[in-house]
């Protein structure tokens, strides 16, 4: 499995995994845990069930990934220092954009994968900032350990990047989109982004299946 799956994987399974212990809980644990429930209790909401009801359930863990995801650090933190150098239009465009891709690549995997158990084994909390260690117990029994990262925003904790034994999300696409713009431009980039929406949002039931960020 590549580093980006194992990342994207990460991001599925924060919204598809049923808590089974939390040995070290703390409020950026609890906030954790309460979008979990609210994602399993909408997937498994009888009102929601059955293909008909598919872009329904989409846009509602969308709707719980928007309360827990923090995409403008995000998208900050992956674009580094060619963040600096963008007007404000441009940053929320810069944010617009990646945000919709991370949770297409993401929630179009809601139907792949149940049964997953997530086990909470630490928090840390260092002033504004902490990181949730947990444990996916997969259905054949293997461990991942997985740790989110996470932001206080008022009396909020966000998650702004998926740690997967030494992998990190943001790192993940900080080489991705460093590489186009110096290769290219940003212009491209940002060309590459609205391309690759535009192939999401054209696939046969409102998503694509591919996995793979935008690559030059």
């Amino acid at each position: 499995m590549t580093r980006f799956r194992l990342c994207t994987l990460g991001l599925a399974l924060v919204l598809l995994s049923h808590a089974v212990s939390n040995a070290s809980a703390g409020v950026a644990t609890d906030q954790l845990k309460g979008a979990i429930d609210r994602v399993v209790k909408t997937i498994e909401d009888p009102a929601l069930k059955g293909d008909d009801k598919v872009l329904d359930r989409r846009r509602a863990v969308r709707k719980v990934a928007d309360d827990i995801f923090d995409f403008g650090e995000i998208a900050r933190r992956s674009l580094a220092r060619h963040w600096q150098p963008l007007t404000d239009h441009q940053r929320a465009e810069f944010v617009r954009l990646f945000s919709d891709l991370l949770e297409r690549s993401y929630i179009s995997k809601i139907e792949l994968y149940g049964g997953e158990k997530i086990l909470y084994t630490n928090e840390r909390v260092e002033g504004d900032g902490a990181t949730v260690a947990t444990k996916i117990i997969t259905k054949n029994g293997t461990e991942v350990p997985i740790d989110y990262r996470l932001l206080r925003r008022g009396e909020r904790w966000l998650v702004y990047d998926v740690n997967i034994e030494g992998v990190s999300l943001v790192s993940n696409y900080r080489t991705q989109f460093n590489k186009i713009i110096q290769t290219a431009s940003y212009a491209d980039l940002v060309h590459k982004m609205k391309t690759k929406q535009e192939e999401l949002a054209a696939g046969p039931d409102g998503h694509s299946k591919k996995t793979t960020p935008v690559k030059p």
